[in-house]
């Protein structure tokens, strides 16, 4: 497989609970221990959806990387400014390449 096309170097971030010292918990966006991955970025779509009586922008972007047993749906991407919420983890048929089907956060 050539690496030419996987040029965005991007972190994988994972939803993490957080003692809050009270007691309880907050959850907080963690990298994943070795979380940093190459990606190929493409597609990205914008559309305009009314989303509570709102007008609000929705990119989405179709993000391909190798294949890896730890991401999930729900998990972020982030690639240098940009965030990416997973919300889909699709494999190809050669089970060589991942398609992760994404949204655009706001970056924290």
């Amino acid at each position: 497989m050539r690496a030419g096309p996987l040029r965005n170097r991007c972190t994988l971030q994972a939803r993490q609970r957080v003692k809050d010292g009270a007691g309880g918990f907050t959850e907080d966006w963690a990298d994943i221990p070795g979380g940093g991955l190459w990606a190929e970025i493409t597609m990205p779509t914008g559309r305009v959806a009314v989303v509570a009586d709102q007008l609000t922008g929705l990119v989405t972007a179709e993000i391909r990387i190798r294949p890896r047993s730890d991401v999930v749906a729900q998990m972020r991407l982030v690639h240098k400014t940009t965030t990416y919420l997973i919300e889909a983890v699709l494999p190809d048929n050669e089970r060589s390449m991942l398609r992760l089907l994404c949204s655009n956060v706001p970056h924290p």
